[in-house]
């Protein structure tokens, strides 16, 4: 019975490994000339104009949308 425990965890590990390395990736060009590497897709806020994403060391940030001049899928 331990054993088919282990291997189940060892399965929903590996299946959450693969599935966190599917996420895309993007690019973000900034008018100042900087690349920012995104993990996932940006998301732009319309009603303050804010750009949010997160970082490759996983955090959230904000930038204004005004300074991005471009977002390409990496």
């Amino acid at each position: 019975m331990k054993n088919l425990k282990k291997t189940a965890l060892c399965g929903i590990l590996l299946g959450s490994a693969l599935l966190a390395g599917c996420s895309s990736h993007y690019v973000m060009a900034t008018k100042d000339g900087r690349m920012i590497m995104t993990d996932g897709k940006p998301k732009i806020d319309k009603d303050t104009g804010l750009v949010e994403y997160t970082d490759e060391a996983g955090n959230l940030i904000q930038i204004n949308g005004d300074e991005i001049s471009g977002i390409i899928e990496r």
